[in-house]
């Protein structure tokens, strides 16, 4: 196993480099880089992009003129010298790579280009929110379709099954952020009731709260954005334990425990749990990881909570790339490690699974 797990870490560096490599190469490409934000905001244009999505004449004849940034007409080409200095353009893109990559490697991520903090500091500020959301959807997610999926399993084609599997392609089809607009029309000052708070993580007097009025304000404004992020993963999840189960059940050795008088309880959750939620448990990291990071932006949008997908969605229209390759760097290697760990928990479970002899 050691030889495994040394082979998927040495796997886990040009993978990554591979992650890095295309996404730069992407973004050379893409018009409206950070030194034409600030031109455009410095003459007062607003949005680069309106300029590049105008389209016309206009735009036809930015081109013709042949310089290099859309809107620079005006500004001396000293101030777009020193702009070009300032943000490292004026070295060939394979040096900006990897003068990056040797910085990354040292776990120096830079500085925001617009906000004048660096990347670190700036994905500590907004973790909170998405481990609150990711974390608490994930526990709930597991809590409710775990136990849902084991009696689903032992009452197969009865109307239990049959009316709850109903509700789950419901909730599964139901997008999450159209659920949380409901949501909030309905429990958060819309048409009907004000239950809970509208936007926010905690209250404008968290801090002059006793603990346990903390935790109530807390648990009170995260409410709704965990329902809404994860009632999608009730299907997936109740599905995947149901099958497990079922497939377990028929076989051989829950057939030989029940002929042997064993409890019907003993033989589920003596038996027949372990193998069964080999699958479900092992994936949890991975599960966790998905969550954490997928859907997040339309959530926190509707929810006025300042997390991770905001904060890269905001970058990725300011062209701010040391937030975008920094955090692509840090959750790349992210997903790569939860790889590895899931991995891990499948052994860890089940220690008959060796995946040397199955590489073999």
């Amino acid at each position: 196993m050691t030889a495994y797990i040394l082979r998927r870490l040495l796997l886990v560096i040009p993978t990554l480099f591979g992650i890095m490599v295309i996404n730069f190469a992407l973004t050379q490409f893409v018009p409206g880089g950070p030194i034409e934000q600030i031109i455009a905001n410095y003459e007062g244009n607003g949005d680069v992009f309106e300029g590049i999505a105008g389209g016309g004449k206009e735009v036809a004849q930015n081109f013709e003129q042949d310089e290099k940034y859309t809107g620079a007409r005006g500004l001396p080409p000293e101030f777009i010298a020193e702009l070009e200095k300032e943000f490292g353009f004026d070295k060939p893109p394979l040096t900006r790579f990897l003068f990056m990559m040797w910085n990354y490697l040292r776990l120096d991520f830079g500085e925001s280009y617009f906000r004048s903090i660096s990347v670190i500091d700036l994905v500590i500020e907004k973790m909170p929110v998405s481990i609150s959301l990711g974390l608490w959807s994930t526990l709930i997610a597991y809590m409710v379709s775990i136990p849902l999926g084991i009696r689903k399993a032992v009452q197969d084609g009865s109307k239990f099954d049959t009316w709850t599997s109903v509700l789950i392609v419901l909730a599964y089809a139901i997008p999450g952020f159209l659920f949380a607009i409901l949501l909030l029309v309905l429990f958060a000052g819309g048409s009907y009731f004000q239950i809970f708070p509208l936007r926010g993580l905690t209250s404008e007097n968290f801090s002059e709260l006793g603990l346990f009025s903390k935790v109530m304000d807390y648990l009170w404004h995260i409410s709704l954005p965990v329902l809404a992020s994860s009632i999608s993963a009730f299907a997936t999840l109740t599905l995947l334990t149901k099958n497990s189960f079922l497939d377990e059940i028929q076989k051989n050795y829950v057939i030989t425990a029940r002929s042997k008088g064993v409890s019907e309880k003993r033989v589920l959750y003596g038996h027949v749990f372990r193998n069964a939620m080999l699958i479900v448990i092992a994936g949890f990291p991975a599960v966790f990881i998905g969550v954490f990071f997928t859907g997040s932006l339309i959530i926190e949008t509707i929810f006025s909570l300042d997390g991770l997908g905001r904060m890269g969605f905001e970058a990725a229209i300011a062209r701010d790339y040391p937030v975008i390759f920094g955090t692509l760097f840090i959750f790349g290697l992210m997903g790569l490690v939860v790889g590895i760990i899931s991995d891990l928990m499948y052994v860890f479970i089940d220690p008959r699974i060796d995946f040397e002899i199955r590489e073999g």
